[in-house]
């Protein structure tokens, strides 16, 4: 939890030098214009498809219609949401993240080898494969929100996959050698985990929520150097030859 609380404390600290708001509001604002002006023209057909759907057909079954249209508006406002949410984050994670880890490296942890691999295509691929199956099972799990209880907890945990899978990685990808990401996977799984649920939690603020893909962004990436740096425990990474080698420091 102090990992957790460190890595939030840096990223709020971050945000006060100048250029980094300029990437902070980025992603919220592209993704917030292009899904507000989709959703004039789309959520009355999406409301209507929900509505003949069930478990909402149930409920215009049993007589209660009215209550199918609330849930049929309601979801046709999380679909949207989300949509703006997982637009944002592929904004943040594909263009936004390898600056701000260019930043926060230099400024914060400028003792950190690059010993990883800066491959481009990887990071995409990575950012683009967490949304695709954030999304499918988002959709599959929809129906289970209806569960007292379920409604709060899965929209959550399923989320805090979501952004755990997309930056974990993205924070890593360039500093750590393949050996060391699967060694702070092992060490930090659920504090990882944990930073996910937490920044889901600040995402189902509405608007604000939209502020949270570059927030996470910062937080895996200050949490992400700092255990890569104690893994390291002061030792020196020298590059020869294309090769990361560790070093015990003097």
């Amino acid at each position: 939890m102090t990992e957790i609380v460190l890595a939030m404390g840096r990223s709020v600290r971050t945000l006060g030098r100048g250029r980094v708001w300029l990437l902070f509001f980025g992603p919220a604002v592209v993704a917030l214009v292009l899904w507000v002006g989709l959703m004039m023209f789309a959520l009355e057909g999406v409301i209507s498809t929900l509505v003949d759907q069930p478990p909402l057909t149930w409920l215009v079954g049993w007589g209660v219609a009215w209550l199918a249209k609330l849930g049929a508006v309601l979801g046709g406002w999380l679909l949207i949401l989300a949509a703006a949410f997982v637009t944002a984050m592929l904004l943040a994670a594909i263009f936004v993240m390898p600056l701000l880890l260019d930043h926060v490296a230099l400024a914060d942890y400028p003792e950190l080898a690059r010993a990883g691999k800066d491959s481009v295509t990887a990071g995409v691929w990575n950012s683009i494969s967490a949304a695709l199956l954030y999304v499918v099972g988002w959709l599959l799990t929809l129906p289970l929100w209806l569960v007292p209880g379920l409604g709060l907890l899965l929209p959550i945990l399923w989320m805090a996959w979501f952004t755990r899978r997309t930056f974990a990685y993205d924070a890593l990808t360039v500093h750590a050698t393949e050996q060391e990401w699967r060694e702070l996977r092992r060490q930090y799984r659920l504090p990882l985990l944990l930073l996910g649920v937490i920044l889901a939690l600040l995402a189902h603020i509405p608007l604000l929520g939209l502020l949270t893909p570059t927030l996470a962004a910062l937080a895996y990436i200050h949490f992400c150097l700092e255990s890569l740096r104690r893994l390291r425990q002061g030792a020196l990474v020298a590059v020869i030859n294309d090769q990361p080698a560790l070093t015990d420091e003097q």
